[in-house]
């Protein structure tokens, strides 16, 4: 009598069906998990630039848009509120935008204007301070909780601190820097914020 068994072709044919069929199975699952590690649409649309019209816009008149969770300011500066820049430039901390070049403002803003066209400030709305974000004080002269020679700017309510119409912070205030210009570029009357021509933010 033979030792050997007989193979029985049905069971082997079962065996290996369930064998591809586990590792389809596993696959699947492996390449679900990793999809979750990816960002959402979501996520990525958070992340991504903002692009806004500033036809139309009159002198004086502020827009306020969204950028990664941030408010991004955009004001058209009157011919008057330009001149008043050089008004304050002795009195502000950094008033060539030296501090922190690389993060708060883009090379091509550091000019006196801080920005790439002299009537537009684009400024992300959050004091370097604590967070917080200031206000708008565009009018200039006396009033509560500002100097008597106020040339008009930003006030944050948190604790103080002031800055220019070209968000540059005032000496001898709680916030350290200057507000920050972010990357941006002009495309026709249209400004798209949190990139420029070297690429997004």
């Amino acid at each position: 009598m033979s030792n050997d068994k007989q193979v029985d072709s049905g069971r082997r044919v079962l065996l290996g069906a369930t064998c591809v069929a586990g590792g389809a199975v596993g696959l699947g699952t492996a390449g679900v998990l990793v999809s979750t590690f990816q960002p959402s649409e979501k996520a990525k649309a958070a992340g991504a630039p903002v692009e806004v019209s500033v036809a139309g816009m009159a002198p004086g008149e502020m827009k306020t848009v969204e950028w990664r969770g941030k408010p991004v300011w955009i004001l058209k500066r009157s011919p008057e509120m330009l001149a008043s820049l050089k008004s304050t430039t002795d009195d502000v901390a950094d008033p060539n935008s030296e501090r922190n070049p690389g993060e708060l403002t883009p090379d091509y803003a550091r000019n006196e204007y801080r920005s790439i066209k002299p009537e537009y400030l684009v400024a992300v709305g959050i004091c370097s301070h604590l967070g917080c974000s200031p206000t708008s004080k565009f009018t200039a002269g006396p009033q509560p909780n500002l100097p008597d020679d106020w040339a008009g700017g930003f006030i944050c309510p948190c604790h103080g601190s002031t800055f220019d119409l070209a968000g540059r912070v005032f000496k001898n205030v709680p916030a350290p820097d200057n507000l920050q210009v972010p990357r941006h570029m002009f495309v026709g009357d249209n400004l798209i914020v949190g990139k420029d021509e070297k690429g997004e933010a």
